[in-house]
Order: C-alpha cells, then sequence, then structure tokens
C-alpha cells in the first residue's frame, strides 16, 4: 500500500514537473517569438503602421468612382461607420462569435473547432479568431516545414495579442474587412462590393452581406464567379449562422436561401469602364517625370516642348513628382490611395461614348464596308500607289507585338513578312463583338486599318471643366488617344480664327466680298490659286457669314489677302493652339495638325466671350484620409474683345441656320436640336479627316473621325466631309444631354450675351436692303 502512494505520488511529481517545464517551455516560446529570435516580429512601430498598398480611385464630378490605378492590390479603404449592421453580425457568427470576449486568442473557440471536427459539424467556425486572421493577413510569411507551420501559428497568436493592445476592436473588424483578399483583383470589401454587386459597402443587401462573408473562409474556393452554387451553399451556411444566433428571423432564413447569388460582375480591367481614355491620360500624366530631351526620339522634339511647357506651366502635370508626402518620399498613385476627384460627369461621359459607337457602328462603317467591296486591294483606295501601301504596311508590321517577338527570336524582315501570310486562331475586334476566327496577321492589320475611329470632347464654357472625354471607339483594340495625343489636320474648322481676324479690323458678319479666283504669290515665285469646291454664286459678291456657312475657299482667300498668314497664327496661339502651324497661304484650308483637345479650348473662346479658358481635367486630390493636399484651376487670359467673340458667334450660327451644320436642325436621328448653336465643319484632302466643332451658350465640344492610315478613306465629299463624318456625335451627343433633365444644360436655359452698346446691325437682309451695294470690287472699299 505504502509502496502504490509513493508510486503514485511520484506519477504526480513527474505530472507537475513534465507540466511546468511545457508551461516554462511554452513561456519561453512565447518570449523568444515575441522578442524575433524565431523570425520575423513586427515592431510596435509597424504593428501601428502596417504597410499597406490603397489603390488611388479616379472619381468623377457626380461622385462616381470612373476607375482606380493599383500594381499589388485593389484595395480600397472604408471608414466601419460604412459597414452595414448586417455585415458585421454575419461577419461575427460566422468567423468568431466570441470576438468581443477574448483578447486574441479564444482557448473556447479552438476547443469548439475540435468539437466540430469529431462531430463532422462544419459550420461551428474557425479555430482563428479574426485578430489572428488579421494578423496573418499583415504579415505573411512563406514556410515551407511543419515545424515552421507551428511557430508561425504562434507567431499569429502574439501579433494578434499585440494587435488588440494597440487597437480597438471597431478598428480591428474595420483593418479585417478592408484587407481581405475577395479574389478576382477585389481586396478589402469596398473593392469586393463594387466587382460583383455594383454597390458600396454601406448599400449591400443581407444575402449579398452573408456570400461576401461566406468568402472570408476561403475565397478561392468560394470564387462566386466559378462556382456558384457552392458559393451559394456557403451563403446559406452564414445565414444559417444568422438564425442560430437571432439576427434574422426563420422567415427571412427561408426567403433569403432561396435567392441566387444575383451577381452584377464588374470586372476590373484598365481597358473597360467609363473614360478609359482620359484615365490613361491622367495616370501618364500625373505620374510623369521632368521631360528629359534624351529620351525622345529625335523626331519628337515638338512633343518634347509640349511636355516640357506642361511641366512648366500645369500643376497637375508630373504632380506625383513634384509634390512629397509628408515623410519626405513622392506621392505614389498605386499604393498611397489618393482620391483624384476629375472634372467629369459620368452621365455626360456615358452619352459621348454612346454617341461615339452608335455613329460608327450604325451609320458610318456600314456605309464604308459597303465601300471596301468596290476595292481591289481594300481599305486602300483603287489607283493607290503600290510601293505606298508596301510602306505602310510594313511599318504597321514593324510596330506590331507579333514583329517584336520575331526579332527577339532571331527572325530578319523578310521571315517575319512570310510568317505574317500563313493564317493563324486570333481574336478580332468587330462592332457586333469579338471575334473568333482564323486569318492572317497582315490580313488582321487590314482588318484593323479598315475601322473609322472617332474622337470627342465638350468642356463646360463657364468653368473649362472637361465634361466628356472619348480617345477612341473602343479602348481594348485602338489605344491611342485622339483627344490629347493624336494631332490631325483641321480642315475648314480653322477658318474661324481667319475670319476673327476680320470682325477685329472692321468688317462684319453683313460684308459683302466677291467671290472670285483669288491668287498668291508665294516666296519661290510659284502661283497659288484657291478655288471652290461648288461653282455655287461664283463670281458674285456675297456676305462673310453666307462664304463660312458654306465654307466657300474664295471668300477666305479673299480675307486672308487682306491680312497675312501669321496673323492668323497669332490669333491662333492666343486662342491656345499650341500646335506648330505653318503660315503660308493655303492654311485656311487647315492643314497643320493640331489635336481636338486644342480645338475645344479654342473655340470655347468664341462662346466665353473672347476669354480662353483652358480644359482641364482635375479639380482637387485628396489623401487617403479624406485632406485635400492639391487643388487646381484652369488658365485663363482674354484672347479676343468680347464684340469679336460675338460677331463670331453670329458667324457660325449661320453655319447651323443655313451651311454646312445645317443637319443639326432637321436631321431625325441626331438633329432637330433646339436653341442657340454655333458651329463649323471641316474635311481635309481626299476626305481623310473629318471634323466638327460647336459651341453652345454653355458647352464647347467638338468631334473628329477618321481612319487610322489617311490614306483610307470615302472617294466623295458627300460621305467623306465633315458633316457626315463627324458632325452626327455632336448631335446624338447634345440629344441625349438635353433630354436628360437631371444635367443642367438646356437648349432655352441662355442665349449667347450681345456685349454692351453693341450696335451693328446683324439682320443681313436688313443691311444690304439699307444700302447701296458696289458692283465693282473697287468700289466696295
Amino acid at each position: 500500500m505504502v509502496d502504490e502512494q509513493k508510486t503514485f505520488k511520484k506519477y504526480i511529481r513527474t505530472f507537475w514537473v513534465i507540466y511546468g517545464i511545457s508551461v516554462l517551455f511554452v513561456i519561453f516560446l512565447f518570449f523568444m517569438i515575441a522578442q524575433g529570435r524565431l523570425g520575423f516580429m513586427p515592431s510596435f512601430e509597424e504593428l501601428e503602421n502596417p504597410e499597406n498598398y490603397l489603390a488611388t480611385e479616379v472619381i468623377s464630378a457626380d461622385g462616381k468612382v470612373l476607375g482606380s490605378y493599383f500594381k499589388q492590390e485593389n484595395r480600397l479603404e472604408v471608414s466601419y461607420e460604412e459597414f452595414t449592421p448586417d455585415l458585421i453580425h454575419a461577419l461575427l457568427c460566422t468567423e468568431d462569435v466570441r470576438f468581443y470576449r477574448h483578447s486574441g486568442i479564444d482557448l473556447r473557440g479552438l476547443l469548439r473547432v475540435f468539437k466540430g471536427i469529431l462531430t463532422g459539424d462544419s459550420s461551428s467556425g474557425g479555430g482563428s479568431t479574426i485578430s489572428q486572421q488579421l494578423a496573418k493577413m499583415l504579415f505573411p510569411r512563406e514556410n515551407s516545414n511543419k515545424l515552421q507551420l507551428i511557430v508561425r501559428k504562434f507567431k499569429e497568436w502574439v501579433i494578434a495579442v499585440k494587435l488588440e493592445k494597440s487597437y480597438t476592436k471597431e478598428e480591428i473588424l474595420t483593418m479585417y474587412l478592408n484587407k481581405y483578399d475577395f479574389l478576382n483583383l477585389a481586396v478589402g470589401i469596398k473593392s469586393a462590393s463594387q466587382i460583383y454587386f455594383n454597390s458600396s459597402p454601406d448599400s449591400l443587401k443581407l444575402h449579398e452581406v452573408a456570400m461576401l462573408v461566406g468568402m472570408a473562409k476561403n475565397s478561392s474556393l468560394y470564387n462566386p464567379v466559378r462556382r456558384e452554387e457552392l458559393t451559394r451553399k456557403r451563403r446559406n451556411v452564414v445565414l444559417s449562422q444568422m438564425r442560430k444566433y437571432d439576427y434574422i428571423t426563420r422567415e427571412q432564413y427561408d426567403s433569403l436561401t432561396a435567392l441566387p447569388l444575383g451577381l452584377d460582375y464588374q470586372k476590373v480591367d484598365f481597358k473597360s469602364g467609363l473614360a478609359p481614355y482620359l484615365r490613361e491620360y491622367l495616370r501618364i500624366t500625373l505620374s510623369a517625370s521632368k521631360p528629359d530631351r534624351s529620351k525622345y526620339a529625335s523626331w519628337q522634339y515638338q512633343k518634347f516642348k509640349e511636355d516640357s511647357s506642361e511641366w512648366e506651366t500645369n500643376s497637375w502635370y508630373g504632380w506625383c513628382r513634384k509634390n512629397f508626402k509628408p515623410d519626405g518620399s513622392n506621392y505614389d498613385i498605386y499604393k498611397d490611395g489618393i482620391k483624384i476627384y476629375t472634372t467629369i460627369d459620368s452621365r455626360m461621359q456615358r452619352y459621348a461614348e454612346e454617341a461615339v459607337t452608335e455613329h460608327l457602328k450604325l451609320d458610318l462603317q456600314p456605309d464604308f464596308d459597303a465601300h471596301l467591296k468596290t476595292l481591289r486591294n481594300p481599305p486602300f483606295p483603287n489607283g493607290s500607289d503600290r510601293e505606298m501601301v508596301e510602306n505602310l504596311l510594313d511599318r504597321s508590321i514593324t510596330q506590331s507585338e507579333r514583329y517584336r517577338l520575331g526579332r527577339l527570336a532571331g527572325l530578319d524582315l523578310n521571315q517575319i513578312k512570310k510568317k505574317f501570310n500563313e493564317p493563324v486562331e486570333m481574336t478580332v475586334f468587330t462592332w457586333d463583338g469579338d471575334k473568333d476566327t482564323i486569318m492572317s496577321p497582315i490580313d488582321s492589320i487590314k482588318h484593323y486599318l479598315s475601322f473609322f475611329r472617332s474622337s470627342f470632347m465638350a468642356m463646360d464654357l463657364a468653368t473649362g471643366q472637361v465634361k466628356a472625354y472619348v480617345g477612341g471607339p473602343n479602348y481594348k483594340h485602338f489605344m491611342y488617344d485622339m483627344v490629347k495625343g493624336g494631332k490631325r489636320q483641321v480642315g475648314s474648322t480653322v477658318k474661324p480664327f481667319l475670319y476673327t481676324l476680320a470682325m477685329q479690323n472692321g468688317l462684319s458678319p453683313c460684308t459683302k466680298v466677291p467671290n472670285v479666283r483669288q491668287q498668291f504669290i508665294l516666296p519661290d515665285g510659284n502661283i497659288w490659286e484657291a478655288k471652290n469646291s461648288s461653282p455655287q454664286r461664283e463670281g458674285e459678291m456675297v456676305t462673310l457669314k453666307w462664304g463660312l456657312a458654306n465654307s466657300v475657299n474664295q471668300i477666305s482667300a479673299w480675307v486672308m489677302k487682306q491680312y497675312n498668314p501669321q496673323a492668323v497664327v497669332n490669333v491662333m496661339k492666343k486662342m491656345g493652339v499650341y500646335s506648330p502651324i505653318d503660315p503660308v497661304p493655303s492654311m485656311f484650308l487647315g492643314t497643320s495638325d493640331i489635336t481636338l483637345y486644342e480645338m475645344v479650348g479654342a473655340y470655347g473662346t468664341f462662346g466665353n466671350k473672347g476669354v480662353y479658358t483652358q480644359p482641364f481635367f482635375v479639380t482637387h486630390i485628396e489623401d487617403k484620409h479624406g485632406n485635400v493636399i492639391a487643388r487646381f484651376k484652369p488658365e485663363r487670359h482674354v484672347a479676343i474683345d468680347e464684340q469679336t467673340a460675338y460677331l463670331m458667334i453670329n458667324l457660325m450660327r449661320g453655319v447651323i441656320e443655313g451651311g454646312s451644320g445645317g443637319r443639326l436642325r432637321w436631321h431625325e436621328i441626331y438633329g432637330r436640336i433646339e436653341g442657340p448653336i454655333a458651329g463649323k465643319t471641316g474635311t481635309t484632302q481626299n476626305h481623310s479627316d473629318g471634323w466638327f466643332c460647336g459651341v453652345t451658350p454653355q458647352i464647347a465640344a467638338a468631334a473628329w473621325t477618321g481612319a487610322d492610315l489617311r490614306s483610307v478613306h470615302f472617294d466623295n465629299i458627300s460621305e467623306g466631309q465633315g458633316a457626315n463624318m463627324a458632325l452626327p456625335i455632336w448631335g446624338r451627343f447634345m440629344k441625349k444631354v438635353y433630354a436628360d433633365e437631371t444635367l443642367p444644360y438646356k437648349p432655352d436655359a441662355a442665349d449667347f450675351e450681345k456685349p454692351m452698346n453693341f450696335t451693328i446691325n446683324l439682320d443681313c437682309d436688313e443691311e444690304n436692303n439699307t444700302q447701296s451695294q458696289p458692283t465693282r470690287f473697287e468700289d466696295f472699299f
């Protein structure tokens, strides 16, 4: 008996010794972990300020998120107050029901999990607390063996306890929901709400909340895009937990579990969404470095000059390089979570994109496709120089990704060209959607060259804020920006700048001039003669208003003769045109290449009483805490006097009321627009480019249409003129804008304001009837 008691005491002592050693070992182990002796352990500073990558949001003037910039994580932060109570309840019921009753480690929760494993009850919740899960997300570490995995688990416990000491419970929940990766580039609850339901955390419905919380168990497994039924079952488990803890009733549970997932999936793709061309332009310009001539090609000197001017004069150009965070480092749009508030109105942007698509898809491209069937080597016109065509195709080949890969593989141009003639499987763009086909790469180049492209920009006259920006027809397939990046000949849209000189020097819209051929002696001694495209009223005395309305070249030539080309250039420069312009007599034909951006700003000067207001895109920038860290205003200056501007408006109203822009008044689809409109159409040589610039008392806007290559075009003026190529986009846009009662732009809101003490008679019929008219040119002055 005594021996048994000794043996029992021995076992007891041994047990307590082992227990004590185990406790000491665990304490020692936790101490070593906490001190960072067994691997990385975040410091207090790192716990207080964990490294996070926050995406930058691009926001419209009406509060819509247009897109985001990110590299590692598409993560957008949201505050605790923006979470619905259902979101918090669902998360706690499913992931950590004792969250408010532990300090980072829940022993009862671990026992509950062990019991669940034995009973097969998967709804019992996870063993890791929310604090532990957050620790794992904030400080992930790769491990390769079981011992390291065990140590890592202990590390998470230590970090979880430290997090509980550093943050409140609400802060931990906020960090967790802002950090969790919901897959499909949805990091954080805000991104997940947008991507899966096109919603926001404070507007999620209960079954949507349950689905997102269900994904927190394993988002790769419960991926609603790929495993809808499995995700739905997991969502119902969450709803079951909410019913278990009396956050929803039995009736709610029954009705909600019967619902489908109800996804409104918004794929994250910088090539899709509203205003992709503007978003890309802002990304490039905000992050731009100071221009370095050595980084520009020899032929890009003008681009270097323009970028250098932007760097010096525009505070938003290169903003990230010019401005610093409190720690002294530059802002980074890919990780600092700033918010860029643009001038774009999402409704007007949508209308502009629709207008471009509708015109190209429904009207212009079908007509051009019919024209292509008449060509021997489409899309090039019959009679095209063979060598020129070959050179153009070779240039397109050398600009392709396929060519770059061929060169990396060691192939020369001839070998690559041979492969370009071999049919392969590919997906190509059509206006009926992307099409899978078998086509040779050279035929795919011709296929894309056959599409017309359009650009459009609209600006609020009073503020200079750009409200719509469409750089092309489809950013995925046609990425080149033809608003700010591309330059094309502007055709007759340049003529109002010439007429501005006439108005500045005492002429009026009703002044009559001879519609006869005009000759210019060039510096080399040759003679250049301006001719009309139509014999209408040739040889007669006609008003300047009629001459501009019908874009009569001989009238413009007459005006040019009264002054000089350099004077026209000076006017254009004052009105915001910065592209090079050759001061030659033929410049009124619009032979200079200018951006659509410049044309909108310049035409806005006419509607803004002679004050040039630089079109701008960003009003202000906020940091991740909501503090305004930059504000932007446009450059403004008087370019022409108010009377001249009003006279030009009157001249250009004649284009709409009785000239080449008349379709805006009578066309059934994109016309019948009421209210005052002033504008000018433009068509370049061989109908390669079509333009329309229009101004209302509230908006200045312009549209351009043309193919990628100027050698691809309609072969007749009726289809290739600006009134057919570009004007319909302007008309479709304005009709949509005027029809939207939520917008402040109305056809009857205002008229162009007449200057004070304005006495010039603009009724040309009345003016000409009350004055005797000269019959000879020399008697006219």
